[in-house]
């Protein structure tokens, strides 16, 4: 049986987000939520979802796509920071995450992160698929909170 989290690591939120508008809603709403709060740090995680092997012909070709990843959502996690700062929340509780990571599934790459950081809060936006689409392709909120185990989980619509 796993121990659950230190108390400390309760305090911690992971906030995972794209470029989309709903991640935007969702950070906006952590801010509302946690703007002011004492004791609360939070992450801006952004998973980079590494290509297969054979999707470039050259290493050159993948890395110059990862730059440019890189430096379009480096911007994106800015804004956000800044959004949360202007929220309430301290600089310096602020910590933005890019692992990259081979995803097979971005709910488990999420879930993950979470695991090794011990975050006691994810907070999604969620997907606007309508239900068709989710019962086709599924949806990241949905897969995390059908598998987080040992946190809460606020999705923000």
């Amino acid at each position: 049986m796993n121990a659950p989290p230190a108390y400390e690591s309760k305090r911690t939120v992971l906030i995972a987000v794209d470029d989309s508008e709903n991640a935007r809603r969702a950070v906006d709403y952590a801010g509302i939520m946690l703007g002011g709060r004492e004791g609360v740090s939070i992450t801006l995680l952004h998973v980079i979802s590494e290509p297969e092997e054979d999707y470039f012909a050259r290493a050159e070709e993948k890395q110059k796509w990862l730059d440019q990843y890189r430096r379009r959502i480096t911007g994106v996690l800015e804004d956000y920071r800044r959004g949360l700062v202007s929220a309430g929340v301290p600089e310096a509780d602020i910590r933005v995450h890019t692992p990259l990571r081979f995803c097979p599934s971005i709910a488990a790459c999420i879930l993950a992160e979470r695991d090794s950081s011990g975050a006691g809060t994810i907070v999604v936006g969620r997907q606007g698929l309508s239900r068709k689409e989710e019962f086709l392709f599924g949806s990241v909120s949905s897969k995390i909170v059908s598998h987080a185990r040992n946190c809460a989980v606020w999705v923000v619509a």
